[in-house]
C-alpha cells in the first residue's frame, strides 16, 4: 500500500470513529404514562431517610417487613409506595 492510500484509511477511520462517538453521546428523556422520572411529583427521592419520610408524608397506609440482606422494607402510601435498604430510601414509584 502506498502512502496517499494509507492516508485515506486513517482519516476515513477517524471520521467513522467520530460519527459513532457523537451518536453516543446523545441523552434522551423518556417519558412514562406522562410522567417524567425526577420530576418532583410529590414522592420521597433517594436517600431520604424513614423519619424524614413520615416527617414530610405523613404515616404509611402500611408497612411491609423487611425481606433479605441488604434488608429491603416496603412503606405503602395510598399514592406511592416507598422501599428502603435499611433505613434509606432507594426507590418511590406511583401507584397506577
Amino acid at each position: 500500500m502506498g502512502v496517499v492510500p494509507m492516508i485515506k484509511l486513517r482519516i476515513v477511520s477517524a471520521i467513522a470513529l467520530l460519527v459513532a462517538f457523537g451518536a453516543m453521546a446523545n441523552a434522551e428523556t423518556v417519558k412514562m404514562d406522562g410522567i417524567s422520572a425526577g420530576s418532583g411529583d410529590g414522592r420521597p427521592s433517594r436517600g431520604m431517610t424513614q423519619a424524614s419520610v413520615e416527617s414530610k408524608y405523613g404515616s404509611p397506609v402500611s408497612v411491609e417487613s423487611p425481606i433479605g440482606e441488604p434488608p429491603i422494607t416496603r412503606w405503602v402510601y395510598s399514592d406511592f409506595v416507598v422501599f428502603f435498604e435499611y433505613d434509606k430510601v432507594i426507590h418511590a414509584v406511583v401507584k397506577r
